[in-house]
């Protein structure tokens, strides 16, 4: 188990708050299990309704205020209890749910090289985008900067998308999605993806 590096972490987090995220406190989170690490991050892809941006939706749904009633897509979400860690806007903008030493509720049945419950060990970063159309630059900047701080302030050892860690039940980040910016942001993201030991 790698130790982090206090002072780093704390240039740029404060008990798991990044600084250059605007803060949003979701009730969907709770304590990950004892001596978990951040290992893991977990790339998203995100739309309410689907392929619409710039709703409120994907705010209300993970602080748990959606209304179910005001789209007709919405319903099947009536009082779903989720959240990530982070949410990248289409113009770059970066909201932050919960913490990052606690345990947000964004992967569901999941597994990564061999291990179950991807949440106990990940942070979860959801894009607002779809599969169908590629994300925006500024989505990319925003990414390459928080997956910077993240390496430097955990023992962040893989970045996957979501449906590596939940193939056939999951398709985001999506086909549009360019791992080719984030490989050039770090040496960990899939499909290359190191096991762990």
């Amino acid at each position: 188990m790698r130790e982090r590096e206090p002072a780093a972490a704390g240039a740029l987090f404060d008990a798991g708050w990044y600084r250059h995220a605007l803060r949003r406190d979701s009730p969907h989170f709770d304590s990950r299990p004892p001596q978990a690490e951040v290992e893991l991050v977990v790339l998203h892809g995100i739309s309410l309704p689907a392929g619409v941006f710039g709703t409120p939706h994907v705010d209300a749904l993970f602080m748990g205020r959606l209304d179910a009633t005001a789209h007709a897509d919405l319903p099947d979400l009536r009082g779903l209890r989720v959240s990530a860690h982070f949410l990248v806007r289409r113009g770059g903008e970066l909201l932050q749910y919960v913490s990052c030493e606690q345990r947000a509720w964004h992967a569901g049945v999941s597994r990564f090289a061999g291990r179950e419950r991807c949440n106990d060990f990940s942070v979860g970063i959801e894009l607002e985008g779809c599969d169908t159309l590629p994300y925006a630059q500024p989505q990319y900047d925003t990414l390459a900067a928080l997956l910077g701080a993240l390496l430097e302030a955990y023992p962040v050892r893989a970045i996957a998308g979501h449906s590596d860690i939940a193939p056939g039940r999951k398709t985001d980040p999506g086909p549009c999605f360019d791992w080719e910016q984030v490989r050039r942001a770090s040496a960990l993201a899939a499909p290359a993806l190191p096991p762990f030991a």
